[in-house]
Parts: structure tokens; sequence; C-alpha cells
């Protein structure tokens, strides 16, 4: 109760601090600057139509993380980027790996990585139905030139996956002039990052070559890891054709630490530190390319063809159940998109077709025998054929000079032809009392979906938009769900799980000054993949998700700025499926890892030499199981950044995470019956310095 108590006297104070922000929101003349009146600056959204649109009239909730945020923030896990999009909470686990929530609660599992698309340049990180809830450590979300959020069900340009919303991060378009950057950076725990990129124009080419490295000792004993990305960007300009090229790669090595267990054992110091799993390990690699053709057609209608080509695999230990199997998994993908886009007096349209082929595969293997219900030896071997073909269109339709009026369809079809490479049946000897393992026969399955959106703008005071929306997405089952089984189940009849989104929101740009957006929302879904009390993967449960989001962004005083992005949500339980290990009635209850507010603010300085920015980052109670009987407090996080040309080039910056040093937990969760926690890291102090080679 004292900690509570603190927490909202906190909570408080710097709610009265943001006031004057909300008040310039209902009052512009109260911030207008005694200089120069500031310009209004257009801001762009790609991922909706993958091509620049003013995204003040866009009829559906966004977010964008720019260059100079990504920059400024430095992060070294995707969460402390993310904190900046309201609706939005990366979970993080240990090393790079994290969990999703995205106007959803942080979903585990295969539905936890399904139900959201993380694309790089709008293309999906993973194939559709070999997704991983890691997944966003394969972009290279620390040289990006933008991250762009959708949230909600996207438009008809994506298909299954985009049901929470899309985590969208953007290549940097090559410079105007040419110019190199040098990186090193070091902080807590021997953690030491190097990074180079080069960009520039030279007449009809364009060149943007990123790289960086990083290793890290890791806070917790025996768990620090060693990381890689590249990426490579090609634009080229001719008479006819124009060029988009794209490749980028990852690696990471990674010594995995395990939950904590033990009630607020986070905040023991003689326990904190402690990694029960010494011996966990994860290693992934990833490989993508693309190249976006495009040409103007005669009526001014532009095609884009756009082949691509995806490649990764992944080993680890499966530290969290106790008889520790690795399992080994991969795909490999083939894609061709399609897009015609033109307009037509007031009408925007675009249209198109795509597929993509997959070969993916997966493998668990257990060295020793732990009972005869999880013995040694082949758990899983097996192979899928995926192809996934889709039809859409998108269009605009101005109606009038301030409405305008968007629409979407799009059909998908999804194609599973799997092939079990072991026995089937039982992975156990006779005799097994209860196997865990259970690998169906060869089979071929499908599902057919398809989406619709509608949306309205108005713009009812210039550069001021209220919308309303409909949308509704999906997701086919994952190949984990419908082939990796267990407990005597010889068949997983599952259907694609849908989500229908109905939402209203404004948003607008007061005099250059105030950007907000807020956004409400109702969504409902259905036929919820999960596993029953026999440990059968099966459809039907329905949940229920309603929220507001909130986001300010003001200057003021010429060189200030002040930024909010704040969360109201209540993710629960619509009927009462009879999930595993559960014998009470949990229809209504919150769903777990579910906080009902969260969020960031920051309150920055910005001269011509120099930056500053302070950040507070605020997580409410939560519960950790769907009985809702166990429950984490929540907590509360100071961030500190400057940085500062220092001449010839250079510049450094420094970061302090955790500026209060609070004992907390990144992630709590219930497992047998005990509290478990991934254990929030205490203050640390980063060191990066930068030098400019020169075009």
């Amino acid at each position: 109760m004292k900690y509570a108590n603190a927490c909202q006297s906190r909570t408080r104070k710097l709610t009265l601090a943001l006031l004057p922000c909300v008040a310039a929101a209902a009052h512009p003349a109260a911030f207008a600057s005694a200089g120069e009146p500031a310009l209004h600056t257009e801001q762009v959204l790609v991922t909706a139509t993958r091509s620049p649109r003013d995204a003040l009239r866009i009829p559906l909730s966004h977010a964008s993380v720019d260059a100079d945020a990504i920059d400024l923030t430095g992060a070294i896990h995707i969460n402390e980027l993310m904190q900046r999009v309201s609706g939005s909470w990366i979970s993080r686990g240990n090393g790079q790996e994290s969990l999703t929530a995205l106007r959803s609660p942080v979903l585990t599992g295969a539905g936890g990585c399904g139900s959201f698309l993380m694309a790089a340049d709008s293309i999906s990180l993973r194939a559709p139905g070999f997704c991983n809830v890691n997944q966003l450590f394969d972009a290279n979300t620390e040289q990006a030139g933008r991250v762009e959020v959708i949230k909600g069900p996207a438009t008809a340009l994506y298909g299954t996956s985009a049901m929470h919303g899309v985590i969208n991060v953007l290549s940097p378009t090559p410079a105007e002039t040419p110019e190199q950057h040098l990186s090193l950076e070091a902080g807590a725990n021997d953690y030491y990052r190097g990074g180079y990129h080069y960009s520039g124009n030279h007449g009809s080419h364009g060149i943007d070559l990123r790289v960086n490295g990083s290793t890290d000792g890791g806070y917790l004993d025996d768990a620090g890891y060693d990381q890689q990305k590249l990426s490579l960007r090609h634009d080229y300009s001719g008479e006819t054709w124009a060029f988009q090229s794209v490749v980028e790669g990852s690696n990471l090595n990674q010594e995995t630490a395990g939950f904590i267990s033990g009630y607020k054992v986070y905040e023991d110091d003689d326990l904190r530190r402690d990694n029960p799993n010494p011996e966990a390990y994860r290693d992934a690699w990833s490989v993508r390319a693309y190249s976006q053709a495009s040409r103007e057609l005669a009526g001014g209608t532009t095609l884009q063809i756009t082949p691509y080509y995806r490649k990764n695999r992944m080993t680890f230990l499966q530290h969290f159940v106790p008889w520790q199997p690795v399992e080994d998994n991969g795909h490999e993908s083939l894609g061709l998109r399609t897009l015609l886009q033109g307009e037509r007096g007031a009408l925007t349209w675009m249209a198109g077709a795509e597929a993509e082929l997959t070969d993916g595969w997966l493998t668990e293997i257990q060295d020793g025998d732990f009972s005869p219900n999880q013995p040694a030896g082949v758990h899983y071997d097996y192979q899928v054929d995926a192809l996934t073909a889709a039809l859409f269109t998108q269009l605009s339709w101005q109606l009038a000079p301030r409405w305008t009026l968007d629409g979407g369809l799009r059909y998908e079809d999804t194609r599973y032809d799997y092939d079990n490479r072991t026995g089937d049946g039982d992975a156990c000897a006779p005799g097994a009392s209860a196997c865990r393992f259970y690998r169906p026969a060869d089979r071929t399955d499908s599902f057919e979906d398809a989406t619709v959106n509608l949306g309205l703008a108005f713009e009812y005071r210039p550069r001021q938009v209220l919308f309303v929306r409909a949308a509704n997405g999906f997701r086919a089952p994952e190949t984990s769900e419908l082939y990796r089984l267990q407990a005597g189940q010889q068949v997983a009849d599952l259907d694609s799980e849908q989500i229908q989104n109905l939402e209203v929101g404004l948003r607008g740009d007061v005099g250059g000054s105030l950007n907000y957006s807020l956004s409400l929302y109702h969504m409902r879904k259905d036929d919820v993949i999960f596993q029953d009390a026999d440990r059968y993967n099966v459809s039907g449960a329905r949940t229920r998700h309603r929220g507001a989001e909130l986001s300010l962004d003001y200057r003021f005083l010429e060189q200030w700025y002040a930024g909010l992005d704040f969360t109201v949500a209540k993710h629960s339980y619509d009927n009462n499926p009879q999930l595993l290990g559960l014998n009470e009635n949990i229809a209504g209850n919150d769903i777990d890892t579910a906080p009902r507010r969260f969020g960031s603010a920051r309150l920055g300085w910005q001269g011509q030499r120099a930056v500053a920015e302070l950040e507070w980052v605020y997580l409410d109670e939560y519960y950790l199981e769907p009985t809702n009987s166990f429950e984490y407090e929540g907590h509360q996080l100071l961030n500190l950044r400057a940085s500062t040309a220092l001449g010839r080039g250079l510049s450094a910056t420094v970061r302090v995470t955790n500026l209060l040093d609070e004992e907390y937990a990144e992630r709590a969760d219930v497992g047998f019956g005990e509290y478990r926690y991934f254990v929030g890291q205490p203050r640390s102090v980063f060191l990066q310095l930068d030098y400019s080679l020169g075009g």
C-alpha cells in the first residue's frame, strides 16, 4: 500500500506538470510564440498505402518514431523505442527477447506473434504461419529511418496477422549529400556497441549502408549476448523504371537467463542477479532481400512489382520446461507483390495481388530421459510447404474539400502441406501413461479469409481531423498450433482467428507547435486459439478489448518540447474458455499481463548543438494469470538522455536508464503457483561517441 500511495503521488505530480500541454490543446492562443509563427509540417505515413501519404487525413490510428528520436533513444532493446507509442508495450525478456502488446495484452506462444504483423519496408519479418514472439530482433531498428505503427486491424494491403496492429521498420532514404558516420558506445555490464553508416546520392543512384554490432556481458549471471545487423539500400531512378532494393541481415548469439522465482525476489539484492538456467542459449540469424520496381503507365497509373526473399534459422534450449529439449526451426520464402495505383478525379485507388511460397521446418530433440512421458530422442521433426495468395483493393475518395472516405477489401488463401519426417503418433515408448508429444500424420490444410475496412475523416478545422473507422482482421493458425500437438491430440481442427474493430479519433496540428492524437476503440476477437484442459489446441475463446490512446507533442519557448503517450485499456475474456489448469469461470476477468494504464512522458530541450531529454515511464499493476489471483504492482522509471556536439565532426551522447535506481520487474508471471520475474536492471550509464567522416 505504501508503494501504491507513492506511485499515485508521483503520478499526480506529473499530471499537474503536463496540464499546460492539455490546456494548450484546448486554447491554441495560449502557446503562440512571440517570434515568427511556426509552419505546418506535413507528416507522412507509408505503411497504410506503401507510398507516402498525408498522415493527418488517413482515417485510422497510427504513430511513428522518427530518425531523430531513434538516434537520441539509442535503444539497446526495442522496448525503449516503443515506449514512445501509445497503445504499445514491448515486454523485455532476457537479452534481446521480447513479447508484444499492441492494443492487446502481452501475448505469448504462437498467438503472441501471429496476432501482430512485424515488417520491414512493409514485408513481414517472418513468413505467415512461421512467426516467433522474438522476431523484432531480426529488424535493424537501431539504425532505421523510421518506425511506423498501425493500431488495430490494418488496411487491405495487409492480411494474416495484421489483427491488433502493424509494426513496420522503414529503411533510411539515401541522403542528398554523401555522408559517413562512425559511432562507438560503452555502458554498464560490459556493454559495447559500434556502428557505421554511409549514405549519399550519385546521379541516378543512391546508396545507404548501415552496420552495427554489440556485445553485452549481461546484468544476470551467464546472460550475455553478441549481435550484429546490416542494412544496405540502393535506389535507382531511370527514364522508365525506378528501383528500390534492400538487403538486410542479422545474427544473434545469446546466453539466456530464465525467470527467477519468489514473491518480489527482484527486490532481493542477494538473489536478483541469479540465473537459474546458465545452460540456456538462443542462436538466430536472418536474411531478407527485395527489389521494388515501379514505373508510370498511361493515365497517371503507377505499377509496382516487388519480388522478395527471406531466410532465417533459430536454435535454442527450451529452458522454460523441466525436460529442456533443443528446438531448431527455420524457413525460406520467395514472394511477389504487384500493385497498381492511380487517381481519377477525387478518387485515389490501389489494387494488387501477391503470393508467397515458404519451405519451413522444425525439430525438437531431447538429449536425456526425463520421464516416460518426456523421453529422450526426437519429439518432432516436420516440414511444411506453405502458399499464401491474396487479392486486394484500397480506395480513398475526397467526398468534399474537408471529407475523405477510405475503404478496402482483401481476400486471402493460405495452404499448408505438412510432412511428418518421423514416426506418426506418440513420441513415447509403449506403456507411457500420458505421452506429452504427438506427431500427426501427413496432411494438408487450407484457410480462406477476407477483410473489410471503412473509414471517414472530417477536417473540422484546418489541420485538425475527426475520424471514425470500422475494420476487421484475421490470422490463419500458425503451423506450430496445427502440427506440434500434445497429449494424444491427433488433429487440430482450428479456424482462423477473427477480430472486429470500431474506433473514433481526433488528431491535429495546431499552429505547428502542438500535435495531438486521441483515439477510442472497441474490439472483439472470436475463435481465439488456446490449449484446453486436455492440452488440446482448440478454437473458441472470445476476448474483448476496449481503450483510449492519447499522444501529445508540444513545442514551446522556442527550444523546449514535451511529449506524452498514454493508454487506458481493459482486455478481458468474453466467454469462459476451459483453459489448461483452470476450474473456475473467468468470463469478464482481465486477461493476464494487461495493465489498464501505461505510457510515457518526455520533457526536452533542443538547441543548435545540443539536446537533453528526461523521460518518465509508467506501468500500472496487472494480473498474472486468468483467475486474477496474482498481481504485479507496477512501476515507474525515469530515463535521462543528453547529446552535444564537441566540434570537428565529433559529438557525445550520455544516457542514464532507471535514473532513480528503482527495483522492478520487466515482466512478471506465475508458473506452477509461484511468482516469477524477469528482473529490471538498476541504474545504468551509457556513453556514445559519434564522428562524422564527411562524404
